[in-house]
């Protein structure tokens, strides 16, 4: 499995993901319109001539799940037991199409679980960056991680 173990993953480790992801006009769409949000800001370009953006904004749910998604192969592939849930979420830079996302992930916590022996929590830190380096997202998440496999001597 590529992804890192419990063990792997102590408070302060920090990685910039490999992976940079071009946003495009159907990601937006796409996602939009899946989850049924009917907001003209991300889908009505004559709509948002006047807004203070000037143009449509990507939804920020895709780019939570994209942000989330880009860390996976370096961190938690395979290695994950479930997402725990959310402590944080910002968007302080809107995202628009044609705009590349790079992300740093960073472990803010990690403790053992109280219940399972075989995992931990470890609390991360994702945060996303547009190619003008400015910060589009950071959240928060916790994972149920697997403790590495103990080897049969």
């Amino acid at each position: 499995m590529p992804g890192l173990y419990f063990e792997d993953l102590h408070e302060g480790l920090a990685i910039d993901h490999a992976i940079r992801r071009t946003v495009t006009e159907t990601d937006n769409v796409l996602v939009t319109a899946l989850t049924h949000n009917p907001a003209a800001l991300h889908l009505d370009a004559e709509a948002t001539k006047d807004t203070i953006f000037g143009e449509r904004i990507v939804n920020s749910m895709f780019l939570l799940a994209l942000v989330v998604g880009i860390s996976v192969h370096e961190t938690t592939l395979g290695t994950t037991i479930g997402n725990l849930g959310f402590e944080e979420v910002r968007f302080p830079k809107p995202v628009f199409h044609g705009d590349t996302i790079r992300v740093r992930t960073e472990v803010a916590a990690a403790r053992g679980s109280k219940s399972r022996t075989d995992s931990g929590i470890v609390t991360f830190r994702h945060i996303a960056f547009n190619q003008r380096d400015e910060q589009v997202c950071m959240a928060m998440r916790n994972a149920l991680m697997l403790v590495r496999p103990k080897v049969a001597k």
